[in-house]
């Protein structure tokens, strides 16, 4: 696997994480693959991104497609499929992969006590966070870091999603050490084209 990948996770659900994997995939030329994609099955993660990067990257089949809505370990259950962390291993590659997340660190992916956070250790891989300025943003970043920090798992950095706030974002980088690499305007439509611009302005911090 090469140095520029990275699994993405965000400090919270409907983030971003699709739209910022999407600008890592065309920034980095990168592969894409979302282990777990649990609901929306008619228009999945992957089937998003596949629409929004160039056509050289390839788009990895999910590891595990559940039918409802709903965290893993729950939708698993009522598709009477049992997710094991020993299933979960990195497709096969010579390029840059990203690989996103489902929900966050802390979303249980069966009931034996496995989280995605275990899913990111087997795969040993650097994360990027998606982070978001709201009312409850700073701890749950500063948690989502704390607990990565404690899992010895690398942070590459922060990327932002929606408009800036220096006061929330100065305290973020000043207690965590975590560089905030890029931030992603928010539109109304997300085209291939806001995909390439972004990526054309990420590209810089990633190298």
């Amino acid at each position: 696997m090469k140095n520029n990948s990275f699994f993405v996770t965000g400090i919270d659900t409907n983030i971003g994480k699709t739209v910022v994997a999407a600008i890592l995939v065309e920034a980095l030329n990168a592969d894409y693959w979302k282990p777990i994609q649990s609901g929306d099955l008619h228009y999945t993660d992957t089937d998003k991104v596949k629409e929004l990067v160039n056509e050289k990257s390839i788009l990895h089949p999910e590891a595990y497609q559940l039918s409802n809505p709903l965290s893993p370990h729950a939708s698993a259950k009522l598709d009477n499929i049992s997710i094991s962390l020993d299933s979960f291993q990195l497709p096969k590659t010579n390029n840059n992969l990203i690989v996103e997340g489902a929900g966050g660190l802390l979303v249980p992916i069966n009931e034996d006590g496995d989280y995605l956070s275990d899913v990111i250790v087997k795969l040993g891989m650097e994360i990027i966070l998606v982070s978001k300025n709201y009312l409850g943003s700073i701890n749950h970043t500063l948690l989502s870091i704390a607990y990565l920090k404690s899992k010895s798992i690398s942070v590459k950095g922060i990327i932002i999603v929606g408009e800036k706030n220096e006061s929330s974002e100065s305290i973020i980088t000043k207690n965590t050490g975590v560089n905030i690499l890029h931030r992603v305007p928010m539109v109304e439509t997300v085209t291939p084209k806001f995909i390439k611009g972004q990526a054309e302005l990420l590209r810089t911090a990633l190298n």
